[in-house]
């Protein structure tokens, strides 16, 4: 069957003998790869012509001989197939690359679940599958706990129950693909994995292939480009549409298996349904740091929006916990409440489906749960009235105000059916709702409110400047820290109606008083960006009380740049001496580390050692002042902004940093790869549980001091390297423009917010995601590795035996193994022959002697760091991954090829000396593939050039699995 397969696809062959031979015996990959390309290339034919699919074939030939043979002639004779494609063409080239990237990806999906299913089954372990360490399997994780901790069952639950994940989804600008898409792509991933299941009968392989050629075709059909930018508002409703589609019903699904792996240990109790294992926050519609799109509107809007989300969930399910709990056999106390509950409600509700005739007597539940499911139904009418009118007729009383309020009915069912001898009822469905209600509340999830200190510090000084008592800006440190510190003891109004107010002033303004006009429980934490002194603090909570926030937000600096990090535990020293603020935290404080500014400031590996150290000395503060820290950690998805495997980096974090409470960002595209489907949602609430759990209970090795001593050098070193070319380089700006496609990041509209802090300036001022995605694109990742190489070459030149030390470390220091790890799994990513052909195409010749420098250094970082971790070749520890990346280079390459060019036709409208069509001409062609231009027609380029290039950026984006 697999051998016509591949006869049938010709000269598809190349590809398939690059793929490594099957791994292990329940490897799947190339099979679904094969199935779905075989697929896909028939319906190419049938909506675009033999020649499209001829074309196709052949690039993917000679992209496939370039990787074996590493030949770059073979991306010019590759180019010049390319450049030879009239406008629709080269669209649909571009479309179909991309496309079978992405269906590379849901084959891996599909393949990684089939493989923990047969694991499951087998309840084996990891041997065959060296992967093992970037998963957390719950039981494997508490059984290691007491098998070589020695830790006892009681101790494992006593530690599970106390500890906090806190998930914060963000709207960083890296999902690249559009949710019309991501839908399209479930539904082509649950007719693969059908297809494979062992009790299918013929009819439904028929019926299901069927479908997945339906669905395939649906998704290549389908506009990958999105027109315009997203609104933050739409930021918001992508994000909470994974609380729709997986989360809601995946936390009590995973809550149940932790009931199953404690039950194993011998724990005969069930997590309590309000132990705040997982909590989920996000940043969407409440981060305004360098977004002037998110304004206080927005930030009411999304909180209206998350309380109709929410209350329509439960209001789905509060039928069916109506039809399970029929008994009539109840406490006293419940019969008590529904005998009075009966009495007042005497009208039939026609307006329901279920139910609608007032429940008799006998069914005490009922009544309790009908008189819920009013409450619920006046919570979400009256979010929406407020939502699209700003009032509301439904008076608040009739709603749920507290998620207490909520609980309270709840939990009188489950202690009268305990009571009566139900508690196997009360442990079904009933259990599931009450955990639903602690995990996710009334509003889903708690809104961040996210804002730069230079913004509060703008608001003060026209406050001080209004009371003509000097110029809060121009104060130093401790002159702002007293008069806040007076002001926040005294009671005076800080200020009036008539401060004199700019717009941005205003803005600042009135998010406070959103935040104080909207119910408490719709906000997490205050996030103060670019933080760097106790007075950044104290006029956040200043603010707050200026604008009467009644439950003030708790008040989180943000530490990014390297400086900023260096000076944190003393800024946090001085802001914990106040006795005014050590008051106001009641022994509780957040703060949060940031990845991407720090590794965009310093370059990644002075970053991570910083960002450990930094971790190391808060918690020690914070133990001098008997103050709980949780630490934030503001990670990206990719490696250059902190990205990486769950488990290894919370496993790598110092000793007693997360002490049973995480909170963690997840961006962009990494949501959609942890929750975009149910088995993806399961493991992604495993592994951080099961590695905070781990953390916790078996803290990992801290560094000796020699090994400190070494870091301390290579990070002094490849800070001075990274800057050196970063920052200090005459012309590194010029080229990093013209050998990447940074200035047209833009083009893809995949965020709400300006990819610039501020419109002019250099590399300072431009985002860490498109400063990461543009490296990533013309595959030399130059912002994960620059630094390291010469950190490597310069202590080992110094003394022979730092290489040993070196080695050692990789091999005994979990945080040293993961930051090098992770930078071999970037570098299987790389190709400097690639980065080569955007140089020659698109550099200026004076610069590319530069870029020839910049491989160089690629070239001996990547030979050293192999030899510190004890392999021949890039990945040789990890033959799935490479298994993984080796069947999509050849789409990436031929991807990176087209983009190449293509940029060079966009800058150079001269290039190839040849009449490009115009769109009148365009338009009027008859063939399938012109309708794809005329999709873009006020394109300022070439037709045709703009969407070829927004193809192959995603394309390459969904190949790497990294935007920025």
């Amino acid at each position: 069957m697999a051998s016509r397969k591949l006869e049938k696809m010709g000269s598809i062959d190349a590809l398939r003998l690059l793929a490594p031979k099957k791994v292990s015996e329940d490897d799947k990959l190339v099979e679904y790869d094969a199935l779905l390309l075989d697929r896909f290339l028939d319906i190419l034919k049938d909506l675009h012509g033999e020649d499209i699919k001829e074309t196709v074939q052949r690039c993917y030939e000679l992209a496939a001989e370039y990787e074996r043979k590493r030949d770059p002639h073979k991306l010019e004779e590759l180019g010049n197939v390319l450049t030879s494609l009239d406008a629709g063409d080269s669209i649909v080239v571009a479309k179909s690359f991309s496309h079978m990237l992405n269906l590379a990806n849901l084959a891996e999906e599909v393949q990684i679940a089939h493989r923990r299913r047969i694991k499951l089954k087998k309840k084996g372990d990891f041997a065959d599958e060296s992967l093992a360490t970037t998963e957390s399997d719950i039981e494997e994780t508490i059984k290691r706990l007491m098998v070589q901790m020695k830790k006892s069952p009681e101790e494992v639950f006593d530690a599970l129950k106390n500890q906090t994940v806190d998930l914060v989804f963000t709207a960083h600008p890296t999902q690249s693909v559009r949710r019309s898409l991501l839908q399209k792509h479930g539904r082509i991933r649950n007719c693969l994995s059908q297809l494979y299941a062992k009790d299918i009968t013929p009819d439904e392989r028929q019926e299901l292939d069927e479908a997945l050629q339906r669905e395939i075709q649906a998704a290549f059909r389908t506009d990958e480009i999105r027109r315009n930018p997203p609104t933050p508002q739409d930021e918001m409703r992508a994000g909470m549409s994974y609380f729709h589609e997986t989360i809601w019903k995946g936390v009590p699904k995973f809550l149940r298996r932790m009931d199953t792996a404690l039950k194993n240990i011998g724990i005969n109790e069930r997590v309590p349904y309000n132990a705040p294992l997982i909590q989920f926050s996000s940043w969407m519609g409440g981060d305004r740091d360098g977004n002037p799109r998110v304004t206080p509107e927005v930030t009411r809007d999304v909180c209206l929006l998350a309380r109709l989300m929410a209350a329509n969930l439960y209001f789905s399910q509060i039928d069916d916990l109506m039809f399970e709990l029929s008994m009539w056999r109840c406490s006293e106390e419940l019969r008590d409440r529904a005998d009075e509950l009966h009495r007042s409600l005497k009208k039939d509700a026609k307006y329901y489906i279920e139910f609608w005739k007032q429940v008799p007597i006998n069914e005490p539940y009922r009544i309790i749960l009908s008189d819920v499911r009013d409450k619920l139904y006046e919570t979400r009418e009256r979010a929406r009235h407020l939502l699209a009118n700003g009032v509301s007729d439904i008076p608040e009383k009739a709603t749920f105000t507290s998620v207490e309020q909520f609980l309270e009915p709840l939990e009188l069912c489950y202690r009268s059916l305990c009571l009566c001898g139900d508690r196997p009822i009360a442990d079904g469905s009933l259990l599931d709702f009450l955990r639903q209600v602690s995990t996710f509340g009334l509003t889903l999830v708690k809104l961040d409110i996210r804002q730069e200190s230079d913004r509060h510090t703008d608001v003060m000084d026209a406050i001080t400047n209004h009371l003509s008592i000097g110029s809060y800006r121009e104060w130093p440190e401790e002159r702002r820290q007293e008069w806040l510190i007076s002001e926040l003891r005294g009671k005076r109004p800080l200020f009036g109606p008539d401060l004199p107010k700019t717009q941005e002033i205003s803005e600042v303004l009135d998010t406070f008083h959103v935040i104080a006009d909207l119910p408490s429980d719709n906000f997490g934490a205050y996030i103060i960006s670019m933080a760097t002194a106790p007075s950044d603090v104290l006029a956040v909570e200043l603010l707050q009380r200026a604008c009467h926030v009644k439950q003030p937000l708790r008040v989180v600096p943000l530490f990014e740049k390297l400086a900023d990090l260096e000076a944190a535990p003393a800024a946090l020293t001085r802001l914990f001496s106040i006795d005014w603020y050590r008051n106001r935290i009641k022994g509780k404080q957040e703060v949060m580390i940031g990845y991407s500014d720090s590794g965009k400031d310093a370059g990644r590996l002075a970053a991570a050692w910083q960002l450990y150290k930094t971790q190391e000395e808060l918690i020690k503060v914070a133990k001098k002042f008997r103050v709980k820290l949780t630490m934030f950690h503001g990670r990206g998805g990719t490696v250059g902004r902190g990205g990486g495997p769950t488990h290894l980096a919370i496993l790598s974090q110092p000793p007693d940093t997360i002490h049973g409470s995480l909170r963690v960002t997840v961006q962009g595209e990494v949501i959609e790869q942890s929750f975009g489907e149910e088995n993806l949602c399961f493991r992604t609430l495993q592994r951080y549980t099961a590695a905070t759990l781990e953390h916790g209970m078996h803290p990992p090795v801290a560094p000796r001091p020699e090994w400190r001593a070494l870091m301390d050098e290579m990070a002094r070193i490849a800070a001075e390297d990274y800057r050196s070319i970063v920052f200090k380089e005459p012309r590194f700006v010029e080229y990093f423009r013209l050998a990447t496609p940074e200035t047209e990041y833009g083009r893809m509209n995949i965020g709400s917010r300006p990819s610039k802090r501020k419109p002019s300036g250099g590399i300072e001022s431009l985002r860490a995601i498109p400063w990461i995605f543009a490296w990533t694109q013309s595959r030399l990742h130059l912002p994960v590795w620059l630094g390291f190489g010469l950190a490597f070459k310069n202590v080992i030149e110094k003394d022979i035996e730092n290489l040993h030390m070196l080695q050692q470390m990789y091999n005994e220091w979990p945080f040293f193994r993961v930051t090098l790890d992770l930078v071999e799994m970037v570098f299987a990513k790389g190709d400097p022959v690639i980065a080569a052909l955007y140089d020659k195409l698109l550099v200026l010749e004076e610069l590319r002697p530069f870029g020839e420098k910049l491989r160089a250094k690629y070239e001996k970082t990547m030979r050293l760091l192999l030899q510190i971790a004890g392999h021949k070749d890039l990945l040789e520890g990890d033959p799935y991954l490479k298994q993984r990346l080796r069947l999509r280079d050849a789409y990436i390459t031929t991807l990176n090829v087209l983009q190449a060019y293509t940029l060079k036709q966009i800058r150079d409208p001269a290039y190839l000396e040849k009449v490009k069509p115009h769109l009148e001409e365009v338009m009027e062609s008859r063939k399938p593939a012109a309708e794809l231009v005329k999709l873009n027609p006020t394109s300022e380029y070439a037709p045709g050039l703009e969407d070829t290039l927004i193809l192959t950026m995603k394309g390459i984006a969904a190949g790497l699995q990294n935007t920025g």
